[in-house]
C-alpha cells in the first residue's frame, strides 16, 4: 500500500514508518514539520530505501497538504502529527489549537477532496486513521478504566485540543462519509523517545547522575505500551477496523510514576551497580496544574476485533529501553545538549 503518515519522525511515528517500510514492505510519504519533538535521525535506518520518502511540511498549510495528495495518491492516511506536551500546552495553548485541531482539519478536508476523485473501487478501499490519545477522557475514579463509551472530559489545553481533533475526524465521517477510524492509547515508552517525557528524562538524568524529579506524591497512574506494541496496534486497526469506529490501544500495565521511576532505578542498579542505589536520586517536586490523577485503558475491543494484544511485558522491555539510551548515545546527546538544556529538561517529569 502507500500510506502517507503524519508525524512520522516524532517518537511514535517513527516506529511506525519503520515498521511499515522495514517489517511489512508499505511504501511510505512521511510528512513531518520537524519542530522540537521531531528527530529525522530516527529515520536514518530508511536511508536509500525506495520505499519511504520523507517531505518537510506543515499540517496547517492547506495548499501543500492538497499538493502532496494528488502527488502521493496514498490508499491511507495516518495521522500522528500533533503538539503533545501537556507542560507546553500550559504555557502556550495556542500552538496546540493551531497544530492539533486546525491542522488536524486541514488533512481531514486534503483527504476529503482527494477521495472525492477517486474511482469507486478507490473509495471503498482508502482509510483515514486518526491517532489520539486517552487524555481526552480525563482523570478515572481508582480501579476504573476507559473504553471506548468514556466520556470525554479533558482537563488540560492539550488534552483539549486533542479531542476537538477526534471530533473534527468523527464529523467528516458522519458528514461527509469519508472513511474514518479513531484510536486512542496511553502512554508509550520505547526507543527514541523525546528526553522531555517522564521515563526517557530519568533515563538521562540518572545516567548523568542528576534528581529524578518527580511531580507531587507521584502516585499518578498511568497505562504503558510500549511504542512497538502500539505500531502494530496501529496497523491492525487500518487494516482490519470497522469504520467509523474509535479502538482504544492500551499495554495492560498500569503503574503510578512512582513505580516507574524505581523500576528504572533498579534497572540503572543492575547496569550501572557503581552508581547504586540510585534511588538516592529521587526528588519530589510541585505538581503541575490539573495534573489527571489515573489513566487507564481497557483495549479488549481492539483485542477482540482486530487480532492485536500488547506482547511486552513492562518491566523486562523498560530495561531494554535503558539498554537502548545507554548503547545509543549518538541519537540522544544532540537533543540533550542542544535544542534543549539539562537544565531545562531537569524540572520535572513529564508524565503525560
Amino acid at each position: 500500500m502507500r500510506i502517507l503518515v503524519t508525524g512520522g519522525c516524532g517518537f511514535i511515528g517513527s516506529a511506525l514508518v519503520l515498521h511499515l517500510v522495514q517489517d511489512l514492505g508499505h511504501e511510505v510519504l512521511t510528512l513531518d514539520a520537524l519542530t522540537y519533538a521531531a528527530n529525522p535521525i530516527s529515520l536514518q535506518p530508511l536511508d536509500g530505501d525506495g520505499r519511504h520518502r520523507f517531505v518537510q511540511a506543515d499540517i496547517c498549510d492547506p495548499a501543500r497538504v492538497h499538493a502532496l495528495y494528488a502527488d502521493f495518491r496514498p490508499q491511507a492516511v495516518m495521522h500522528l502529527a500533533a503538539e503533545s506536551h501537556v507542560d507546553r500546552s500550559i504555557t502556550d495553548p495556542g500552538a496546540f489549537v493551531r497544530t492539533n485541531v486546525v491542522g488536524t482539519q486541514v488533512m481531514l478536508d486534503g483527504a476529503r477532496s482527494f477521495w472525492d476523485g477517486l474511482p469507486e473501487a478507490d473509495r471503498k478501499a482508502f482509510r483515514f486513521l486518526h491517532v489520539s490519545t486517552d487524555e481526552v477522557y480525563g482523570s478515572l475514579s481508582p480501579d476504573a478504566f476507559f473504553t471506548e463509551e468514556s466520556r470525554y472530559d479533558p482537563r488540560s489545553p492539550y488534552s483539549a485540543s486533542k479531542a476537538a481533533s477526534d471530533h473534527l475526524a468523527r464529523a467528516w465521517h458522519e458528514t461527509y462519509g469519508l472513511p474514518v477510524l479513531v484510536t486512542n492509547c496511553s502512554n508509550n515508552y520505547g526507543p527514541r523517545h523525546f528526553p522531555e517525557k517522564l521515563i526517557p528524562l530519568m533515563i538521562l538524568n540518572a545516567l548523568e547522575g542528576k534528581k529524578l524529579p518527580v511531580y507531587g506524591d507521584g502516585l499518578n497512574e498511568r497505562d504503558w505500551i510500549h511504542v512497538e506494541d502500539h505500531a502494530r496496534g496501529l496497523v491492525a486497526v487500518l487494516m482490519t477496523g470497522r469504520i467509523g469506529e474509535t479502538y482504544l490501544l492500551g499495554g495492560r500495565a498500569v503503574r503510578n510514576n512512582l513505580a516507574v521511576v524505581k523500576a528504572l532505578c533498579a534497572a540503572f542498579d543492575r547496569l550501572r551497580p557503581e552508581h547504586a542505589p540510585h534511588e538516592k536520586l529521587i526528588s519530589f517536586v510541585t505538581d503541575r496544574p490539573g495534573h489527571d490523577r489515573r489513566y487507564a485503558i481497557d483495549p479488549s475491543k481492539a483485542e477482540r476485533e482486530v487480532d492485536w494484544a500488547p506482547t511486552k511485558v513492562f518491566e523486562e522491555a523498560l530495561e531494554e529501553t535503558v539498554r537502548w539510551y545507554l548503547d545509543t548515545e549518538s541519537w540522544w546527546r544532540p537533543i540533550r545538549e542542544g535544542r534543549y538544556t539539562g537544565e531545562r529538561l531537569g524540572l520535572a517529569a513529564k508524565s503525560a
